[in-house]
């Protein structure tokens, strides 16, 4: 009996420790796939305005692969200009010193040498060629485990102004950026653990039924946990606690479904605090994120328990209305308005008093409505219509 007591515990542990790891792979690839998009973005940024001009100073150098690395303005100073590429290693060699994370951007089609792939990318970049949307794996390097992450850059119409004369087509996958960071500590704490485990274990072993029962029973409640805090994560804005976008966007989706399938009503209402950029200026980004935790808060206290919010952009929220007809949905917003309209109060070294203004567009689901891409295209309509007719006020189109 006690050894197939002993045995049944065995496999519980082995699975336990089996989920944890996953669990963990899950996170190392979640913060893969953030610092990617985020340098992705970023990369979209400089190329929108054909690259920015830094000033050369000591140390600068100017890109040898430009065609016009550097611009000499009326005073003389000269400025080098950094494209996407050079922004991106930039920005890997800084964080590489502070013992962050690693940016790699390479291709099989290279223009600068200092670019080549190592073995991880090159499989990566093979299988991009046919049709791998993202490569991922641990590797170790100088005794130290690594989380690599890999996805494919393909051509767009603004990387065309260079990357043209290589003969790429828009679409066409171009290359790939690779993510490196150190995942040492926490497999280490894995590690650690899962020793521990098995000498707890053991010893409960010997005394079987009770200690080893209690042991089990903690063990599968700390996974519990850890697996509900990804998910939490997964689906929540960091800053606000409200939902992220991906996941607003996938439950207005469920919504859509549904009210087409029932023929219920759906109001959207899509709003922008106005002039925020002047708060950030005057007060700084940390009271700026204050000022949008404190409107988060109002909004979410003035809906309906499953009435959805999501936070859409940097200050822009979206709000989904199940079963809610035009009318509601219009005294809604309004009410949302006045209520943001109070004056905020940010308690700190020196109290602040603000007052915020929000403009919002709404609408409602039709018949003719196709996706929620229709749905969201007139609030955003409606809402620019608020900010042209003078802002603090509730517009549809």
């Amino acid at each position: 009996m006690s050894l197939t007591i002993i045995a049944v515990l065995t496999v519980v542990f082995i699975i336990t420790t089996t989920k944890i790891r996953k669990l963990i792979d899950e996170g190392n690839l979640i913060q893969a796939r953030a610092l990617f998009n985020s340098i992705t973005l970023a990369r979209k940024w400089n190329s929108g305005y054909e690259g920015v001009y830094v000033e050369k100073k000591k140390g600068v150098r100017a890109n040898p692969y430009l065609d016009e690395p550097e611009i000499t303005t009326n005073d003389g100073k000269i400025y080098v200009r950094r494209n996407p590429a050079q922004m991106t290693r930039e920005i890997s060699a800084y964080s590489e010193k502070e013992g962050l994370f690693k940016f790699h951007i390479t291709s099989l089609n290279l223009l600068n040498p200092a670019n080549k792939p190592d073995e991880f990318e090159t499989r990566a970049l093979s299988l991009f060629e046919k049709g791998v949307r993202e490569i991922f794996d641990t590797a170790k390097i100088n005794n130290t485990t690594y989380f690599r992450y890999m996805a494919p850059l393909y051509v767009e119409k603004e990387c065309l102004r260079c990357h043209a004369k290589q003969g790429y087509k828009e679409g066409e996958v171009r290359g790939g950026i690779s993510v490196t960071f150190d995942v040492e500590y926490i497999r280490g704490k894995l590690r650690a653990n899962t020793v521990r485990t098995i000498f707890f274990g053991s010893v409960a072993a010997l005394f079987l039924l009770g200690p080893l029962f209690f042991f089990t029973s903690r063990l599968i409640k700390k996974t519990s946990e850890i697996q509900q805090r990804f998910e939490h994560l997964a689906i929540t804005d960091e800053l606000t606690g409200i939902f992220n976008r991906r996941h607003i966007m996938l439950r207005f989706k469920e919504e859509f479904e549904r009210a087409r399938r029932l023929d219920n009503n759906l109001g959207c209402i899509m709003i922008d605090l106005d002039r925020f950029k002047s708060i950030n200026d005057e007060f700084g980004h940390l009271v700026g994120d204050e000022v949008l935790r404190e409107i988060s808060l109002r909004i979410k206290n003035s809906i309906r328990i499953y009435d959805i919010l999501g936070r859409y952009g940097g200050e822009e929220f979206l709000i989904v209305l199940p079963d809610t007809d035009f009318n509601h949905t219009i005294g809604l917003a309004e009410r949302i308005r006045e209520s943001v309209k109070d004056d905020i109060f940010l308690a700190g070294d020196m109290p602040l008093r603000i007052h915020v203004t929000i403009s919002a567009g709404i609408t409602r689901m039709t018949g003719s409505d196709s996706s929620i891409d229709d749905i969201l295209k007139r609030a955003d309509d409606g809402l620019y219509k608020a900010k042209v007719n003078g802002r603090d006020r509730v517009e549809w189109v």
